[in-house]
C-alpha cells in the first residue's frame, strides 16, 4: 500500500551556502546527509524528538575523531609540520560539520511523521472493513453448511427406509428358499436310492461279463505269447548289432570326453593358481571365491538341519508351535499381488508373524525354523506363480528383500535354501564332486539333489532338464529382482547387494563347464530382461563388454567353438532371446 504525505502549511526552509573550512558545501552533500538522516529515522520510533540528530551526530564523530586522532604510522616514518596541521584542520571542520543545526531536516522529520500518522488512520479504516466483510462470510457459510446437512439427514432417513423394505423381501426371499431346498433334499435321496439299485445291477452284469472275457484273454494271451517268442529272437539280433555301433560310439565319446576333461583340468589349475596368486588381495578387500560360497551357503543348510530342524522336530511342543506359525506364514505368501500397499501390508503381517509385537519372541529354535518354513514358501511361490507370469517375480523380490531387512538371520538361510533349491547357479559355481567336508558323496543321487534336481511333477521320476532349467529360472528372477531393490536404511548382506549381480555374469562368463549346459541362457536371459538396461547406467563401457562377450558367445561361439547352451532345444530358443535382448538394450542406449 502505498501512502502520500500531506504538504505542511509552513513554509520548507532554504539552505544556506556557508564555507566548510575545505569541506564540501552544504548543496554538494545534500544526498549524504538524507542517507544518514533516512537511516536514523527509519531505526527509531517515528514519535522521538527532534533532539536524537544531534547526539546522532555527536556518536558519528566518535569514531572518526579516534581514526584521525590516532592514525596507524608507519614504523620509523617522522610527520612534518604540514602534514599535522592538515590533520588539526580535517578534524576541527568535521567536528563543525556535525555539530551543525540544519532546520530544513527538522521540517522534513516532521513532514514525515504527519505522513506516517496519517497512513495508520486509512490502515486502521481498511483493517476494520475487512474483519466486518470476512464475519458476514463466516456467517453465510455457516447457514449454507447447516441447510446442508438437514437435506442430508433426509436422504438417511429415507435410506433406512429403504433398506428396512429391502430386509423384509431378503428374509421372505429366503424362506421360499428354504422350502424348495428341502424338496430338493427329498428328491435327491429318492434318486440316490434309484442309483444304488442301478449300481447293483450292473455289478452283477460286469460279473457274467468279466468271465467270458477272461476266457477270450486267455486264448490270446496264448496266440501273443508265441509272437512274442519269434520277436525276441529279432530283437535279439537287432540288439546284438546295436551293441556293436554303441561300442564303437562309446569308445569316440570316452575319447572326446577324455580330452575334454584334461582341458577342463588345465583350466581348473590355471584357475587355481590365479585364485592363490590373487588370495592376499581378495581377503584385504573382504572378497570370497565362487567355491567359498558354495561351500558356506552348504554349512548353513547343515547347520540349519542338524541344530534347529532336528531339535523342533524332536520336541512335541516346539513341532506345535511352529506348526501354528507356519501355517499362518504360506497363505500370506500367496495373497501377494503387484501393489506397493499389498507388499507392505503383507511383508508387515510376516514380520509380526516371527518377531510378534504385543507377546514374549519365539524360542531360538523355533525362530530359526520358521525362518527356514518362510523361506521355502517364498522358493515355492516362486517355482509356481514365476513359471506361469514372469511378472509376479517382481512383488515377490521386492516382498523377500523386506524381509530380509528387517528380519535377523534371514539372510544366510534365504540364500543356503536358494542354493538348495538351484545347485550352485546363485553363485554360479560348477557343484564340486565332493562335499563340504571333503568327503565324497554318498551315492549319484545325492550330487544331482545337490545341483538342484527335485522329482518330477507328473511323475517319481526326476524332472527333465526342460522342467529343471524352466524352474531354476524363474527362482533366479525373483533373485535378481532382490538385487534390483535399492536399500532404503542399510546394506543387506554381500550376497544380497547389487554388485552380486556383475559378480555373477563375471562369473559365469568364466565357468565353461555352466556355459555348455541349457539352464545358462535362460538364466542370462532372465537377469537382462530384470536388470540389463539399468546395468548400463550403473557400470557404463565396462557392462557393454559384458555384452559383447556374452553376444559373442551366443552367436560364433567362444574360445571352444560351442556355443552358449550347447545344441538342445531349450538352449536355442534361450540363445534367441538373449540376442533380441541384447540388441535392445544396446539400441535403448
Amino acid at each position: 500500500m502505498r501512502f502520500s504525505a500531506p504538504r505542511s502549511i509552513s513554509p520548507s526552509p532554504v539552505r544556506g551556502k556557508t564555507s566548510t573550512f575545505g569541506l564540501q558545501s552544504d548543496s554538494d552533500s545534500n544526498s549524504d546527509e538524507y542517507d544518514l538522516e533516512e537511516s536514523s529515522s527509519s531505526g527509531s520510533n517515528y514519535d522521538s524528538d527532534s533532539g536524537t540528530s544531534t547526539s546522532e551526530s555527536e556518536s558519528l564523530s566518535y569514531p572518526l575523531n579516534s581514526c584521525f586522532l590516532q592514525p596507524r604510522r608507519p614504523r620509523h616514518s617522522a610527520q612534518s609540520i604540514v602534514e599535522r596541521r592538515q590533520i588539526d584542520d580535517t578534524i576541527a571542520a568535521i567536528r563543525l560539520r556535525t555539530r551543525h543545526h540544519d532546520p530544513y531536516e527538522e521540517w522534513e522529520k516532521a513532514t514525515r511523521k504527519d505522513a506516517f500518522r496519517t497512513a495508520r488512520k486509512e490502515q486502521s479504516a481498511t483493517q476494520l472493513q475487512l474483519t466486518e466483510r470476512q464475519e458476514k462470510q463466516r456467517n453465510q457459510d455457516a447457514e449454507r453448511l447447516a441447510a446442508i446437512h438437514s437435506q442430508q439427514m433426509a436422504e438417511v432417513q429415507n435410506r433406512l427406509e429403504t433398506m428396512k423394505i429391502q430386509q423384509q423381501r431378503e428374509e421372505t426371499r429366503m424362506r421360499e428358499g428354504w422350502k424348495m431346498r428341502d424338496q430338493k433334499l427329498w428328491e435327491r435321496i429318492e434318486t440316490v436310492i434309484q442309483l444304488e439299485e442301478d449300481k447293483v445291477r450292473k455289478r452283477i452284469e460286469a460279473e457274467n461279463k468279466a468271465k467270458e472275457e477272461e476266457e477270450k484273454q486267455r486264448k490270446q494271451e496264448e496266440l501273443k505269447r508265441r509272437l512274442v517268442e519269434e520277436k525276441k529272437k529279432q530283437e535279439e539280433e537287432q540288439k546284438r548289432v546295436a551293441e556293436e555301433e554303441e561300442r564303437q560310439k562309446k569308445e569316440q565319446e570316452d575319447r572326446k570326453e577324455k580330452e575334454e576333461l584334461l582341458k577342463r583340468e588345465e583350466e581348473k589349475k590355471l584357475k587355481s593358481d590365479r585364485v592363490k596368486a590373487e588370495d592376499g588381495q581378495r581377503k584385504t578387500l573382504g572378497l570370497t571365491t565362487a567355491e567359498e560360497d558354495w561351500r558356506q551357503a552348504r554349512i548353513n543348510l547343515q547347520r540349519l538341519k542338524m541344530d534347529a530342524m532336528t531339535l523342533v522336530k524332536s520336541n512335541k511342543e516346539l513341532k506345535a508351535e511352529w506348526g501354528k506359525w507356519r501355517r499362518q506364514i504360506t497363505p500370506k505368501i500367496g495373497q501377494l499381488t503387484n501393489d506397493q500397499q499389498a507388499i507392505k501390508h503383507i511383508s508387515t503381517q510376516i514380520i509380526h508373524i516371527l518377531v510378534p509385537p504385543n507377546s514374549p519372541a519365539h524360542h531360538r529354535a523355533i525362530y530359526t525354523a520358521l525362518l527356514s518354513s518362510l523361506a521355502k514358501a517364498i522358493l515355492l511361490q516362486a517355482e509356481t506363480e514365476v513359471i506361469a507370469e514372469k511378472r509376479s517375480a517382481q512383488p515377490l523380490g521386492q516382498v523377500t528383500f523386506i524381509l530380509l531387512d528387517s528380519l535377523d538371520g534371514f539372510s544366510e538361510i534365504f540364500f543356503a535354501k536358494l542354493v538348495q533349491r538351484t545347485g550352485g547357479w546363485p553363485i554360479p559355481v560348477v557343484v564340486p564332486n565332493t562335499d563340504t567336508g571333503g568327503q565324497p558323496w554318498k551315492d549319484t543321487a545325492d550330487r544331482t539333489k545337490a545341483i538342484g534336481y527335485r522329482k518330477s511333477a507328473t511323475g517319481d521320476d526326476l524332472e527333465t532338464a526342460a522342467e529343471y532349467g524352466a524352474r531354476v529360472s524363474a527362482i533366479m528372477r525373483v533373485y535378481f529382482h532382490i538385487l534390483k531393490v535399492p536399500p532404503s536404511r542399510q546394506p543387506l548382506k554381500p550376497m544380497f547387494q547389487l554388485p552380486r549381480y556383475w559378480t555373477w555374469f563375471a562369473r559365469l562368463m568364466g565357468e565353461r563347464g555352466l556355459l555348455e549346459t541349457a539352464v545358462a541362457p535362460q538364466l542370462i536371459f532372465a537377469a537382462l530382461d530384470v536388470m540389463g538396461a539399468d546395468a548400463i547406467k550403473i557400470w557404463g563401457h565396462q557392462w557393454i563388454k559384458i555384452l559383447a562377450l556374452i553376444y559373442e558367445g551366443i552367436t560364433t561361439g567362444l574360445g571352444n567353438q560351442k556355443l552358449i547352451g550347447g545344441e538342445s532345444s531349450e538352449g536355442t530358443a534361450a540363445r534367441a532371446r538373449i540376442q533380441m535382448e541384447v540388441e535392445r538394450i544396446i539400441n535403448a542406449s
